[in-house]
């Protein structure tokens, strides 16, 4: 197949003019068989007629030779770069492999491609690519920082290229492409005239009556404005040369995308926009006399042109964090209008152009940490013209070591930290999704959940109405949400499964029509070894304890507690003092008392100065032994104690129910002497259920009674109950707790 038919005529004109000028601008650099070994590949690549034109019918060695004149020519870079793009195509397609171009043009070449051909591949995946994690996943996918630059020039020439063209829907795509991604990769990487141009032909695109309007608005106004600069200058010129100070006055207009986005910002018309332009005044000053020599500047304008004061900006006093060094003043110059002076030194002028991350941290754009040196040795590179440019081999991005970022089937951006799981993805983005995830498919293969991820994976989490969070979850996630969601959810699963034993449990009582005791329940839990009752609970969930079992073992202590009441001989009131030993240690062991952070099961004593009991609000304290006494919130020492050892203090309270268990209460009551009044007293106590009398005795004098009491009593309620019917009998006066 012959050339022509691959070529229009006029492509064949342009394929002439771009390689002559590429042999121009790269000859020096290109190796002995380069261009030979080039032209046969080229020759072969048209002949399969094996790539495609793009969407706006661009021939594609024409748009590559225009990428690389743009690469050779405006930004500096040569051999490695210019090969790489006019080959990249070749292996996208299958006409070549990696492998080839390595050995006939070097590894350098063939990272270039391999860069090149990985970024097209994140396209495909069509992401949300105006995010500004997408623009981190490029510096970090790329590796060799070449990639990035030929991927902004190749987007500088499309956009060039595109002006005529009928396909208006892939012109506005590549368009608003240009402005919120590649445009801010173009200014972080120093790039400003390239940046200027993608804005402003993004805005001819996107918007183009706006465009045309403000454009014809500055072309109206240019020979007035240049007039206006002019007439501005000289005075200040010819004041400065009379100082003896060494300087260079320059004034710029700003870019139709900058003026545009004033317009918005200050919603304003194009007249309204007074800072068309500023105004440099650089000044050649020695290091030690820099300050000094700005601020006689500073002076001379300020003499000639009212500032506005609120308009002063004086980072010569106080530089920014990033370096940045400069006087910005606004003055009313001519006519009434207001003019932007700059004054700097040529140090402070070479920091604010070429000191890359100051500049752009200037223009407001924030840049992640790291990045600033890596782009300040780029952009010296870049415009050393005596440095060897080989040396950019040298630049890899190690910038984001510690971030992946992944994508979702419809192209959204996840950004993660290094080591981040197919489950840290799944919670990143919904805790449901996390909690029902069974796996993914990564890049369309099948992975477990706890697969580690890489930038630029494609992840489509994979679920089950049945799955739940499990334990061992915890071991493989990273980020603090996954095992935040992870935790909360085992939580509320185990009380759901908690409360669907508790009520099996019940049911499967009420079916055997048996009586449901807890008391004798909470005595058969800590027979069975159980801690807690949450822990009983859980091992009928988990089917390690058998239901119909742990009934059976009920009934049978049901029964022996039964017969063993059905066997106790009453004893005499002679023999009733003698019941000492109930008040052991031990006797309290099987009431469920929660002490600090749900603790259960710790060793622990009544106090006997307050006697609390079930019911009471109650607090710990660790004595000097290491044992634990407990005390009522009410304790005439707790004050004390509080006071003295706060560090000592522990919380506590009650849980579960107190059937079963009984405490000894000492109640003092006072009231008039009267004949048969203990007799009444005793009787009330004798009829309450579940409440012993277990000692009483009396003082008399005077015709008043004191008496002090004691008895066995299950809870503070019964305790309540029982001063309330004690206080109603006749000549009772006062019914105190001891």
């Amino acid at each position: 197949m012959d050339e022509q038919v691959f070529f229009t005529p006029d492509e064949h004109k342009q394929l002439i003019a771009l390689y002559k000028r590429l042999l121009q601008l790269s000859g020096d650099t290109l190796q002995k068989n380069d261009c030979c070994n080039l032209k046969k590949h080229l020759v072969k690549v048209m002949s399969a007629g094996s790539i495609p034109r793009n969407a706006f019918g661009m021939n594609p060695i024409i748009k590559d030779m225009q990428t690389a004149v743009i690469v050779a020519e405006e930004i500096g870079m040569r051999r490695a770069s210019i090969l790489g793009i006019m080959l990249h195509e070749s292996v996208k397609y299958n006409l070549c492999t990696l492998e080839s171009v390595k050995q006939m043009y070097g590894e350098d070449v063939a990272g270039i491609i391999h860069g090149l051909v990985k970024i097209n591949e994140l396209y495909a995946k069509s992401p949300t690519i105006e995010s500004e994690n997408f623009r981190n996943l490029l510096l970090s996918f790329a590796e060799d920082m070449r990639v990035i630059l030929i991927m902004i020039a190749d987007r500088v020439n499309l956009m060039r290229q595109i002006k005529d063209c009928s396909n208006e829907e892939a012109r506005l795509q590549v368009s608003n492409e240009a402005a919120y991604l590649y445009a801010p990769l173009a200014h972080k990487l120093g790039l400003y005239k390239l940046k200027s141009e993608l804005e402003d032909l993004s805005l001819k695109y996107t918007q183009h009556d706006v465009y045309y309007h403000i454009k014809d608005k500055l072309n109206a106004t240019k020979a007035a404005r240049d007039r206006y600069i002019d007439a501005f200058i000289e005075p200040v010129k010819k004041k400065l040369e009379e100082t003896g100070l060494k300087f260079h006055i320059k004034g710029r207009t700003k870019s139709i995308h900058s003026i545009y986005q004033k317009m918005k910002k200050q919603g304003c018309p194009f007249e309204g926009v007074y800072d068309l332009f500023a105004i440099r005044i650089i000044l050649d000053s020695p290091i030690d006399k820099e300050k000094q020599e700005c601020w006689q500047a500073y002076s001379i304008v300020t003499d000639m042109y009212l500032p506005n004061p609120k308009r002063l900006r004086d980072w010569l006093s106080v530089p920014k964090s990033n370096g940045y060094e400069s006087l910005h003043i606004t003055v009313m110059g001519p006519e009434g209008k207001w003019v932007e002076v700059q004054i700097r030194t040529e140090r402070m002028d070479e920091i604010a152009e070429k000191g890359l991350a100051a500049h752009w941290r200037y223009k407001g754009i924030k840049g992640e940490s790291g990045l600033d040196e890596w782009l300040n040795s780029i952009r010296e590179t870049l415009e050393n013209a005596d440095s060897d440019l080989e040396a950019m081999d040298q630049f890899k991005l190690d910038l984001y070591k510690d971030e992946v970022f992944v994508f979702t089937p419809k192209g959204d951006l996840y950004k993660l930290p290094q080591g981040a799981t197919v489950l840290d993805f799944a919670f990143a983005i919904h805790t449901n999704l996390g909690c029902r995830c069974i796996g993914a498919r990564v890049n369309g293969r099948n992975v477990q959940l706890k697969q580690t991820l890489n930038s630029g994976d494609q992840v489509e989490i994979t679920t089950s109405s049945t799955q739940t969070p499990k334990r061992d979850w915890l071991n493989f996630v990273t980020t603090s949400k996954a095992k935040t969601k992870i935790r909360q959810a085992l939580k509320e699963l185990v009380a759901r499964q908690t409360e669907f034993a508790k009520e099996t449990l019940e049911r499967k009582f009420k079916n055997r029509k048996l009586e449901y005791d807890e008391a004798i329940l909470m005595r058969l839990i800590k027979k069975l070894g159980f801690k807690t009752v949450t822990d009983f609970y859980q091992s009928i969930a988990n089917e390690t304890m058998e239901i119909n079992g742990i009934i059976d073992r009920y009934v049978e202590m049901q029964r022996k507690e039964t017969e063993q009441r059905e066997e106790i001989s009453y004893r005499s009131a002679e023999g009733f003092n003698i019941q000492q030993t109930t008040e052991g240690k031990d006797y309290y062991k099987d009431d469920v008392l929660v002490i600090d952070q749900n603790l259960k099961g710790l060793d622990f004593n009544l106090a006997k100065c307050c006697n609390p009991i079930y019911g009471d609000d109650v607090f710990g304290f660790v004595t000097i032994s290491g044992g634990i006494k407990i005390h009522r919130c009410d304790c005439p020492n707790a004050k004390e104690m509080k006071a003295r050892f706060p560090y000592r203090i522990v919380r506590a309270r009650w849980a579960g129910k107190s059937q079963g268990k009984q405490y000894p209460i000492t109640l003092r009551i006072v009231g008039h002497d009267d004949i048969g009044i203990v007799t009444n007293i005793t009787s009330i106590i004798n009829k309450e259920d579940n409440i012993l009398l277990r000692s009483i005795s009396i003082d008399s004098h005077d015709g008043l009674f004191s008496g002090m009491l004691t008895v066995m009593v299950d809870d503070t309620s019964k305790l309540e109950s029982l001063i309330k019917k004690i206080k109603t009998v006749k000549g009772v006066k006062q019914v105190n707790r001891g």
